[in-house]
């Protein structure tokens, strides 16, 4: 099988932070998030203004044939451009580093969420919680004729 130079393919392994760089990682530790999904890796990519993009999911990279993780295929001229990179690493580093702010963003917004849940629930349940049982005491009292 040739290489066709018009295009770039890019695995999500290449920016798993639990992985080394002999394992398959390709940018740096501050550019990877843990488990990439195929979406957030073609969000990142959107992020970073490449456009033409395929996504090719359920494939395995050769050296992890056990593993269906999914690849992006992109246009090498409009991924070189977007970017302003001069080769495959500058293009993988814009979009691990786009990945990264994603992931961090999403999940301070998730903690967010989370404590704003926890004071709605604390409220709740911390006022008046004898009206909940006073209908049923009043239910029994009509019941028994008292």
């Amino acid at each position: 099988m040739t290489r066709d130079p018009t295009k770039m393919k890019i695995w999500t392994r290449y920016f798993d932070s639990k992985l080394s760089r002999s394992e398959g990682r390709r940018v740096p530790k501050e550019a990877s998030i843990p488990n990439p999904s195929l979406e957030g890796v073609l969000w990142a990519s959107r992020d970073a203004g490449i456009n033409r993009t395929k996504k090719v999911e359920n494939i395995s990279h050769p050296s992890r044939p056990y593993s269906k993780e999914g690849m992006l295929i992109l246009s090498t001229k409009d991924a070189l451009l977007a970017t302003n990179a001069e080769s495959k690493e500058g293009v993988l580093q814009s979009i691990g580093l786009r990945l990264r702010k994603n992931f961090i963003d999403a999940k301070s917004d998730q903690k967010q969420n989370i404590n704003n849940k926890n004071n709605n629930s604390r409220q709740k349940f911390s006022q008046r919680k004898s009206f909940k049982n006073k209908s049923k005491s009043a239910n029994r009292r009509n019941k028994f004729g008292r």
